[in-house]
């Protein structure tokens, strides 16, 4: 099968191109011919060895801005997303891509959709939702049911249930999140492995002050710890605001010796060589969005099979199936003290559970069963 991915969201990182990475080198080793289309501008941070076409009309990025600027830049993105599923309906009508995947979408593509000539594709459409909240729900059933009669528009939502809230439509499909995995590095090592006496911990991911670091590290600090240890902060930031809150908690906590700061995006080899040097990742954020969108920080910890802490609010589907770590009751600093002094003094002892655990998680979120199911979608459109 011919299979072309749009991509649009123009970020320098972020796990959206890991997923893009994911999605073409599984599409490509079950055996399908795929090719990427994205926007004039699109600046590729990797080569994915595959043909690239570029769409009429630049891509927008939010980096850095907000107000009146933000709202004019989108409003340039909508009108360029016209301009992108126009030109991706005339590659479906002249036969030059047998599926479409857009693998990050929300209810605003679909809205899109819904004017545009794409909506009468005579090949399959599939939209890739990483969840979806209690309040986008009710825009993105609205959109769906609009396209409820146009036989090739899907929907693929990474959902840990059978259906959204309750509600099934035919042309809404839950499929479970995939993992990511080492691309780029050797690594075996697992929790079940023998390592230094120094166990190292990790906090890596796009920072944003709601995850109110600074109470983590003061509550981490604070912890009855017989266990020598680490902690590895990452930050890559994306707004000033975000830039300066990191910047200042590093400054902050500098002359604490088991905290190192790294305050900068990693990309690919970097990015796994440090997710890989670590014996566990922390989770300790929290917010209500991340009940209803999988967390691919934690899909990252299983696909290099890492443990974890996590507050309890991020995917709780996947703890209460596998005993991959412990959890804590989300903004409760008492409950995180005792969950981290538990997982760190119990770790060694306990390293051989997490690490048959994360082989059974690693299974069922299998990144080539994620690409064999959305082909399956591709192939049973009517």
């Amino acid at each position: 099968m011919k299979i072309g991915i749009f991509e649009s969201i123009m970020t320098p990182a972020g796990h959206e191109i890991d997923f893009d990475r994911m999605l073409v080198n599984e599409l490509v080793g079950i055996g399908h011919d795929v090719s990427l289309y994205v926007p004039q501008n699109y600046v590729f941070k990797y080569d994915y060895g595959v043909p690239v076409h570029f769409l009429p009309g630049q891509g927008v990025s939010y980096e850095g801005v907000s107000g009146l600027k933000k709202a004019w830049l989108s409003a340039k993105r909508e009108f360029n997303r016209q301009r992108w599923f126009k030109t991706l309906y005339e590659y479906a009508c002249n036969g030059q891509v047998d599926a479409i995947i857009v693998p990050t979408a929300t209810y605003r593509y679909l809205r899109a959709v819904n004017i545009n000539a794409i909506r009468k594709s005579p090949i399959p459409v599939i939209f890739v939702m990483h969840g979806i909240n209690p309040k986008e729900a009710p825009k993105f059933f609205k959109e769906m049911e609009k396209l409820q009669e146009c036989p090739n528009i899907n929907a693929a939502a990474l959902l840990f249930t059978e259906d959204v809230f309750g509600k099934k439509l035919s042309k809404v499909h839950c499929i479970k999140p995939p993992v990511f995995t080492p691309r780029d590095i050797e690594h075996e090592r697992t929790a079940n492995d023998s390592s230094t006496a120094k166990l190292t911990l990790g906090f890596f991911g796009q920072y944003r002050k709601e995850k109110n670091l600074d109470v983590f590290l003061d509550t981490l600090l604070s912890c009855n710890i017989d266990t020598e240890y680490e902690m590895i902060i990452q930050g890559a930031t994306v707004k000033p605001e975000d830039a300066a809150d990191f910047a200042r908690i590093e400054q902050k906590y500098k002359a604490n010796l088991q905290l190192e700061f790294w305050h900068k995006a990693l990309i690919g080899q970097e990015w796994q060589q440090a997710i890989a040097s670590v014996d566990a990742l922390i989770m300790p954020y929290s917010a209500t969005r991340y009940r209803y969108h999988w967390s691919a920080m934690l899909f990252t910890a299983i696909g290099f099979n890492k443990p974890v802490v996590a507050a309890a609010d991020i995917n709780p589907e996947v703890f209460e199936k596998y005993a991959i770590g412990l959890t804590f009751p989300a903004s409760d600093n008492k409950a995180l003290q005792n969950t981290l002094e538990q997982f760190i003094n119990t770790y060694n002892e306990r390293k051989t559970t997490y690490a048959s655990e994360l082989a059974r998680a690693n299974q069922e979120y299998s990144p080539r069963m994620f690409a064999q199911k959305l082909v399956e979608i591709a192939s049973n459109v009517q």
